[in-house]
């Protein structure tokens, strides 16, 4: 029987990647499953009177992610935190990394205030992909920022950086911008791993799709520019964001039932 862990209310703050996106599950709110859900539903089996929320929306920057999150999350009185914020404003042009990092270091600040653990997310090394590759050395900088906040706040650092196995093509949507159900479960196994809880989630698991042969690669390319990278250039330059109109999924602290076919409620 695994050891149980401290924390009994657990509140996830964020953009896209902690709401779950490319981690389709039509029975759970929100219709996304994600790394912080599979988190909450390995840490409610683990101890009595465990709830969780999750306030992150999708296309958020760092600022409308310390505005609209930081406050309602304290409020609902967690001894558990995670933060994955500023990717969104990382990949954009001409923004500064060592800007961006200095006003996330404000939010886990008082992310920290009220005693919670907090865990922070740096960036992935995406110098494989495409698109992201060429931004490898801001998020770099970004990332040794984040070491250095965390270390002065006592924070944990839940590092996508070092997990390498996120290279392989198979842990990413098919928009490769956000992870698939095989990626976001690899993360939460990382962030276990990180929080010092025993589990017992199995590696590649859900099985990822089988690697694509090289002209089916190609093909895909052109599909993904059309349907994927196209809208998010057309979405940038109209100044909107896929989270228009998007209310958190679990606004408020419950617990997660995990039915028999691991699908969490």
């Amino acid at each position: 029987m695994a050891k149980q862990h401290p924390w009994r209310r657990y509140v996830a703050i964020g953009d896209s990647f902690t709401e779950g996106i490319g981690d389709p599950e039509p029975r759970v709110p929100g219709g996304n499953r994600g790394w912080a859900d599979r988190v909450a539903e390995v840490l409610d089996a683990q101890a009595e009177g465990f709830a969780y929320a999750n306030l992150a929306i999708r296309g958020r920057l760092l600022q409308q992610i310390l505005d609209e999150q930081v406050e309602p999350a304290l409020a609902l009185q967690p001894d558990l935190i995670t933060i994955s914020a500023g990717g969104n404003d990382i990949i954009r042009p001409g923004t500064d990394p060592d800007e961006v990092a200095a006003r996330l270091e404000g939010g886990i600040e008082r992310l920290r205030s009220g005693g919670a653990t907090v865990v922070l997310f740096n960036g992935p090394d995406i110098g494989g992909t495409p698109v992201l590759g060429r931004i490898r050395g801001k998020v770099a900088i970004y990332n040794e920022n984040l070491h250095y906040i965390a270390k002065k706040h006592d924070a944990i650092v839940a590092d996508m950086w070092a997990l390498r196995e996120l290279a392989d093509p198979r842990m990413w949507a098919p928009d490769r911008l956000h992870f698939s159900p095989t990626g976001h479960h690899t993360i939460a196994i990382m962030v276990l791993d990180s929080l010092g809880v025993e589990h017992d989630l199995a590696p590649f698991q859900p099985e990822p799709l089988p690697a694509t042969p090289w002209r089916q690669a190609r093909i895909d390319d052109i599909v993904w520019a059309r349907e994927h990278f196209a809208p998010w250039i057309i979405r940038r330059i109209r100044g909107t964001s896929s989270g228009d109109g998007i209310t958190p999924k679990r606004p408020v602290p419950e617990r997660v039932v995990v039915d028999t076919d691991g699908a969490a409620d």
